[in-house]
């Protein structure tokens, strides 16, 4: 009797053993094939809309920031949105010497915005309040609270991108602007977004990249939204129109350009060339593709969703 259990208990650890083992080993060829996926091109079908997705609302292939200057030659306190998405909505704003924002914050989602011209005193709850001049680069978490103030005699212009469709919260310090839609209540929240080693409260984009040569590769990256600084030395041969570059599938994409020419080719568009300040989108679905022209170094900001996000790339041809 004794012996019988002593052979089914051994039974028993002999199939665990096994099973461990077998685990194991599925654990490694998952990994393996995994590892496999990710530095290797997969062919497969990507869904394509038959039709190339307009642009529609404010968005549209180009704005060029000369051009949105002139709009508003005159005035010193303007604001134009020239971008908005499912998740974003982005706006060329100006605020006259001596002005103002109120204080708000965000519920779950960053703000952030660019520099262009002029000065801004920027306070962040939390955070020592810094001035803010030509190509700054600003965030601000998930609930903190933040105000900007213009510095010096002209007009502060900067590019702001925050959650589309969430109106602006407010402390109980604060008069909340109202909104068509929403109304404003008393109610209480806990927690807040942090700052890390990638994600600062600025980047001086001038001194840090430009005159101190640091290689900073992404402004921006959570679990919701990423933006990279994509710069480089010197500009390369214009690829030829068989070169389509890449898709996305869910989402659009745009750029800032903060330095020298670009190049940029969207499917059913044609080429254009855009400098600081203009700003380039692309609807979902449709092939596209950026290039460094001239002899001078140059850099795009690029607004995207999804961190960890799907290219889609033309078979047989390289794209960026």
């Amino acid at each position: 009797m004794q012996s019988a259990k002593i052979f089914a208990a051994l039974a028993a650890l002999s199939l665990l053993t096994f099973s461990g083992v077998q685990a194991q080993q599925q654990q490694d060829g998952a990994a393996a094939v995994a590892a496999a996926r990710g530095n290797a091109p997969i062919l497969a079908w990507a869904s394509k809309p038959t039709k190339l997705p307009p642009y529609t609302g404010p968005n549209r292939l180009l704005y060029r920031f000369a051009d949105v200057m002139a709009a508003h030659k005159g005035r010193q306190d303007w604001k134009q949105q020239v971008h908005l998405s499912r998740d974003f909505v982005a706006s060329w704003i100006s605020m006259a010497p001596g002005k103002k924002t109120k204080t708000v914050f965000h519920a779950d989602d960053k703000a952030f915005w660019v520099v262009q011209s002029g000065q801004m005193r920027v306070t962040i709850e939390g955070q020592a309040p810094f001035v803010a001049g030509k190509h700054f680069l600003v965030q601000v978490p998930n609930r903190l609270t933040y105000s900007m103030e213009t510095v010096g005699s002209e007009p502060v212009v900067y590019l702001e991108v925050g959650p589309a469709g969430e109106p602006p919260q407010y402390p109980l310090s604060e008069t909340p602007t109202p909104v068509p839609g929403f109304k404003y209540i008393q109610a209480t929240y806990t927690g807040h977004g942090n700052y890390d080693a990638v994600n600062r409260p600025f980047i001086d984009f001038e001194k840090e990249i430009v005159q101190d040569g640091k290689k900073t590769s992404v402004w921006i990256r959570d679990d919701h939204t990423y933006v990279t600084i994509l710069r480089s030395q010197k500009g390369v041969t214009t690829p030829p129109p068989t070169e389509w570059g890449h898709l996305h599938a869910n989402f659009p994409e745009f750029w800032l350009i903060v330095e020298g020419k670009q190049d940029f080719l969207v499917e059913g568009e044609k080429l254009v060339t855009v400098g600081d300040g203009d700003i380039v989108a692309t609807p979902n679905g449709r092939w596209h593709r950026a290039t460094a022209t001239g002899d001078a170094p140059s850099t795009r900001l690029a607004f995207i969703p999804r961190p960890d996000n799907l290219h889609w790339f033309q078979p047989g041809v390289g794209g960026n």
